[in-house]
C-alpha cells in the first residue's frame, strides 16, 4: 500500500467538518469537481466510501467517521507540534462519545465512566436523549455506546448488540422513621413517589400492587430519576427508586431503605454497534466486546 496522501486527507478533513463539498471548496478555492476527485483517490487508496448521500446532505460512512477520527489526530498533531515548538505543549487525548438516556442515574453513568474520568489522555463527550435519538445517533457513528435501561430491540438484521452490566434491586425508600415498614400493607395510606408509566420498574410494581388490590396515593410520577432522587429527600411518603440513584442519602442517612421490592430489579445496559473499527477505549471498557469487530 502506498503512503498516505496528506494532501488527500487535508481535503477529505475539511470536507467532513464543512458537511459540503460546495463551502469546503470555497474555503479552500477549488473547484467542487477538483475537490471530489481528490476524495475519490483518498477512498481508492484506503479501500472503503468515505461518504455517502442523505438526500442533498454529504454523510459519514463507519469508515469515514473512523478517517476523521484519525485526521483530526493528524491535523491536532501538527498543531500540538507548533504550540510545544512556541513553549505551549498540549497533550493528545482520545474520544469517547457516550449516549445516556435522560431518566438514567447519574451515579450508574459516573460508575461505568470512573476507569476514564480523569485521565488527561481521555476526552469524554456525553450526550442525554430519549432512546430513540440515542439509537439513531448510535447507527449514525455519531456515538460509540449508549447507556440505557432496557435493551435495544433486535432482529436478523440488527447490527446493536446488548451489554448487561448490572442488575440492580429496586427499592422503597424515605425518611428516616419510628416503626418497621410493613409491605405491601401500609401502602394503602403511606403516599408514593413514582418512576413513570414508562419505566419497566413501574410496571412490574404496579402489578405487584394490583394483586394485593392495593389503589396507593400517588404524589407525582416522575421520568427524570436525578429529579426523583430531590423529590425523594423533600417529600413525605415513600419512593420508588433502584438504592444506586440516592446512595449518596442513604449513606449520609437522609433517607433510609424502608424494603426492597422482591422480583423487581432494574438492568442497565451498554448497547454497542458491530464494527468493523471499534473505538479501543470502549473496548477496554466492556471487557470481551472486541467481538463487536466484524470479520475483515
Amino acid at each position: 500500500m502506498r503512503d498516505l496522501n496528506y494532501n488527500h486527507l487535508r481535503y477529505f478533513w475539511a470536507v467532513a467538518h464543512e458537511g459540503s463539498l460546495t463551502r469546503a471548496a470555497e474555503h479552500m478555492n477549488l473547484s467542487q469537481s477538483a475537490l471530489s476527485v481528490q476524495i475519490q483517490k483518498l477512498e481508492h487508496q484506503m479501500g472503503h466510501s468515505l461518504f455517502e448521500r442523505a438526500g442533498k446532505k454529504l454523510v459519514l460512512t463507519e469508515a469515514g467517521q473512523i478517517a476523521l477520527d484519525y485526521a483530526d489526530t493528524v491535523f491536532k498533531a501538527g498543531a500540538e507540534l507548533m504550540s510545544t515548538m512556541r513553549g505551549r505543549p498540549l497533550a493528545n487525548r482520545q474520544v469517547l462519545r457516550v449516549g445516556a438516556l435522560t431518566t438514567l442515574s447519574r451515579n450508574f453513568q459516573l460508575e461505568f465512566l470512573r476507569p476514564l474520568v480523569g485521565r488527561s489522555d481521555v476526552e469524554l463527550i456525553v450526550r442525554s436523549g430519549n432512546i430513540r435519538d440515542l439509537l439513531a445517533q448510535l447507527e449514525a457513528h455519531a456515538v460509540d455506546v449508549v447507556l440505557a435501561n432496557s435493551a435495544a430491540p433486535r432482529d436478523a438484521r440488527s447490527s446493536l448488540r446488548n451489554h448487561l452490566l448490572n442488575e440492580q434491586p429496586v427499592s422503597l425508600v424515605g425518611r428516616p422513621r419510628t416503626g418497621k415498614f410493613r409491605f405491601p400493607e401500609d401502602l394503602r395510606t403511606e403516599p408514593l413517589l413514582l418512576p413513570s408509566l414508562d419505566s419497566d420498574i413501574r410496571v412490574a410494581f404496579d402489578r405487584i400492587l394490583e394483586l394485593a388490590g392495593i389503589r396507593p396515593t400517588i404524589l407525582a410520577e416522575v421520568d427524570d430519576m436525578a429529579m426523583l432522587r430531590l423529590l425523594a429527600r423533600e417529600r413525605e411518603g415513600v419512593t420508588l427508586v433502584p438504592p444506586i440513584v440516592v446512595r449518596d442519602e442513604l449513606e449520609a442517612g437522609i433517607l433510609v431503605e424502608h424494603c426492597r421490592i422482591p422480583e423487581v430489579t432494574e438492568r442497565f445496559y451498554a448497547i454497542i454497534q458491530k464494527r468493523r473499527f471499534p473505538n479501543q477505549l470502549l473496548v477496554d471498557l466492556l471487557p470481551g466486546s472486541a467481538p463487536i469487530q466484524a470479520a475483515q
